[in-house]
């Protein structure tokens, strides 16, 4: 883990710490805005990069958006590197006898002992191919033990090959585990024993059924069609039914009001900034599991900004447009409605890294009006972002650009490959199993029909996240500017409640808890069972839900991870209660309840409104 310096002036470097101007306060928005296009950071000079970017955005349809040059370093890096290592071309020879050695002895002990023999390979705890005990039988015994000995020395034979640099190494064994995952024994009717069971059964029905489900998958692909479209669960209905209003909308996001439920609410509202990569109602799912109804219950008058899809209109649309057109337009909204000096601010994935920059750059300039942060799976430091910083960097990212300069956007199904290759055997391979040879329908759940209502992001946004952000880090690194001036993230002096999810590939726990050396106040760190998604929407009652929590307070020594995670206690249950008591102990006793909007922001229409139907 990286060590921070310990103090402002440290980390800011020298010089004396710049003075805070006094803030003005803007007056209320107007109903609506228009998003005006920023001029190009870089305006193309002639029509050479022009073509380029053109040849990219084609060559980008027949790869999905992935860049061949970079996994083509990769591989030869690595290659070349083993070439030229002859101790361990030696080791991995040694392991290839090794292992068959103990195939070997395996096939005697189940010669003489049958399906009791024991394994020769135990696979990893999350790998469930092989559970059933048909695998035990011959010949589907040796199939599944010699795959995964493969899957093994493969592993061996990437890894820890002298020369490769970090990323290469990772990215080669990465490319290396889809490429055997895609010919695991458990992928085929013939060497699947579950699957031949099946069909024994079922006559072979269940085939004919799989192969329905696999050519209507097709065509709704090459239709450009998703499966929400097919849910019994629908936006306005079943889904995102928290009673409210909009009682404010520019041309980036709408911003909705939620009716309270209690005779008296906190005077402090919250406003959740959620990630424009996903529709906000993840947080309003039904009414069992809706984050959003669940504040509402516990007395809190509640805001939520609801952000446009974007089309090709929007190409220009810069990440400072998403602050300011949304967290710090909303945030004036809100007072509006409320006349409350203080908000408790939420932030969600991508948003909660956009309601960071918004509050370095409001405490930078001795704006007050944060009572407390809260961040759920949202990185600050993107130094270390785990599996899917495999797939960014400066080549990849220029590959991106090529292809969002045609569209001007980037459409989330061609992110959705990715997300699912980092969870091939869970999110590919299983349901071919379960749908296309089982024959066995998967009925959508309302976390799955929200997975499935794709998103858009603009290019000139999405180009400076990946530059600036994840890239260049330049938000740890005080590098990052906002109205022309560096924030500093240690600059937020207001409570901070930050999640992690233990499974989570997009936003990784550890890079989370950063936050506890990163700024300086008070961080109450929550470390949730579940994933990106499914740890966040943890409901009281969620089956199989726990967590643990560190209370770090500014001036306290900084905790290790792994140390801390070594000694924390479990709680068993979801996390929700004791947010919500952390939300109550910074707020003032209830008072009267706020009118539904305000004169200068009337209600326009009922919750869910309008832009988180786009298409």
């Amino acid at each position: 883990m990286a060590a921070y310096p310990r103090t402002r002036a440290a980390r800011r470097g020298a010089g004396p710490t710049p003075s805070r101007p006094t803030p003005t306060r803007p007056q209320p928005p107007a109903a609506v805005t228009s998003v005006a296009p920023a001029p190009a950071e870089a305006p193309e000079a002639d029509h050479y990069q022009a073509a380029n970017r053109r040849f990219l955005a084609a060559l980008g349809v027949a790869t999905h958006g992935m860049s061949p040059i970079s996994l083509y370093e990769a591989w030869l890096d690595w290659w070349l590197h083993l070439a030229v290592a002859p101790g361990k071309q030696a080791q991995i020879g040694v392991k290839a006898i090794e292992k068959w050695v103990r195939l070997r002895r395996y096939l005697g002990e189940c010669a003489l002992k049958g399906e009791c023999a024991e394994r020769c390979i135990v696979p990893l705890a999350q790998d469930r191919r092989f559970d059933d005990p048909a695998w035990c039988r011959f010949p589907f015994n040796l199939m599944s033990q010699s795959f995964l000995l493969s899957q093994q020395w493969w592993h061996n034979t990437t890894t820890h090959v002298p020369g490769v640099t970090a990323r290469h190494a990772r990215l080669v064994d990465f490319y290396s585990r889809q490429f055997l995952d895609m010919l695991s024994p458990s992928n085929f009717p013939f060497t699947n024993p579950v699957v031949i069971e099946r069909t024994a059964e079922a006559g072979g029905t269940n085939l004919v059924r799989g192969f329905g489900r696999f050519v209507a998958d097709a065509a709704k692909a090459l239709a450009g069609t998703n499966g929400a479209a097919d849910s019994d669960f629908k936006v306005g209905a079943n889904l995102a039914v928290t009673p409210g209003a909009v009682i404010f909308r520019n041309e980036l996001i709408e911003l909705i009001q939620y009716r309270p439920t209690t005779g008296k609410v906190r005077p402090e509202p919250v406003l959740i900034v959620p990630a424009w990569i996903m529709k906000y109602y993840i947080l309003d799912l039904q009414q069992h599991n809706s984050m959003i109804r669940y504040l509402v219950d516990q007395g809190f008058t509640v805001f939520c900004i609801s952000w446009r899809n974007p089309g090709p209109e929007m190409r220009e649309t810069s990440l400072d447009d998403y602050r300011r057109l949304g967290v710090m337009a909303a945030l004036e909204a809100v007072q509006s409605v409320t006349a409350s000096p203080k908000v408790h601010a939420v932030g969600y994935c991508l948003g909660g890294t956009l309601l960071t920059i918004a509050a370095a750059a409001m405490a930078r300039d001795g704006d007050k009006r944060l009572a407390t942060v809260s961040l759920f799976a949202a990185q600050v430091d993107f130094e270390e972002p785990g599996e899917i910083g495999l797939f960014i960097d400066e080549s990849q990212v220029t590959f991106l650009e090529g292809v969002m300069s045609a569209s001007g956007y980037l459409d989330q199904r061609q992110m959705a490959g990715t997300f699912r290759m980092l969870r091939s055997q869970d999110l590919v391979w299983s349901r071919l199993v379960s749908e296309y040879l089982m024959g066995d329908s998967q009925p959508m759940t309302d976390l799955m029909t929200w997975n499935a209502d794709a998103t858009r992001m603009p290019y000139r946004m999405h180009s400076q996240y990946l530059r600036q952000l994840f890239l260049n880090n330049d938000l740890a690194q005080a590098r990052y500017m906002v109205d022309g001036r560096r924030i500093h993230v240690e600059d937020i002096d207001v409570p901070v409640f930050a999640v992690g999810t233990v499974t989570d590939h997009v936003a990784p726990w550890r890079s989370v808890f950063k936050l506890t050396h990163l700024l300086d106040t008070d961080v109450d760190f929550v470390l949730t069972s579940g994933g990106h998604n499914a740890g966040i929407v943890s409901e009281p009652g969620h089956p199989n839900r726990s967590f643990r929590r560190l209370e770090y307070r500014h001036g306290e020594p900084h905790a290790d991870p792994d140390t801390w995670l070594h000694g924390a206690r479990q709680e068993e249950g979801s996390w929700w209660p004791a947010w919500a008591e952390w939300l109550a102990a910074r707020s003032e006793e209830p008072m009267e309840l706020p009118t539904m909007g305000s004169r200068a922001c009337p209600p326009l229409c009922e919750a869910p409104g309008t832009y988180v139907l786009q298409p």
